[in-house]
């Protein structure tokens, strides 16, 4: 469902477990109330267990955040919540989709590798520890058959 103000307590509690330091809570109030900004929770139980947020920007859509809770990981749950980030991107016309990742968060690469987003360069020291992060890029996502991929990945699950 989509963020609101009302979710940022239980998100903020959820970004402090998995990002150090995160992002800050004003930082994602600029953000909702951002015409070019679509941030989406995930519920299981009635509890925010994950979000994940971006920004679209003409053709492009900049994905900014995607967690989950860790006692929540493994269950398909950040595939749940990009799947349907970009299948409203496609359903806006989003052409392409990018991301950054910590360098050494192989299994987040591999997610974002099932959806088609591919490495594209490295960003040096951007994370506030020094890790360099990933860029990586997804394109064609306005296409038929990206349409038909994501169809066929929500029918499989």
């Amino acid at each position: 469902e989509p963020m609101r103000e009302e979710h940022l307590p239980e998100v903020m509690q959820i970004e402090r477990r998995v990002f150090q330091p995160g992002w800050s809570e004003q930082a994602f109030l600029r953000d909702l109330h951002r015409h070019d900004a679509l941030y989406l929770i995930l519920r299981v139980d009635g509890k925010i267990v994950g979000y994940v947020g971006g920004w679209f920007v003409v053709d492009e859509c900049h994905i900014t955040n995607i967690a989950v809770c860790p006692e929540y990981r493994e269950q398909g749950l950040g595939s749940r919540l990009l799947h349907r980030f970009l299948a409203l991107a496609h359903e806006r016309g989003m052409r392409r989709a990018t991301l950054e990742v910590r360098i050494g968060n192989i299994p987040a690469q591999n997610l974002y590798k099932k959806f088609g987003f591919r490495p594209m360069g490295v960003r040096k020291r951007y994370y506030d520890d020094g890790e360099d992060a990933l860029i990586m890029w997804l394109d064609d996502l306005d296409t038929p058959e990206y349409g038909a991929f994501l169809k066929q990945m929500r029918a499989d699950r």
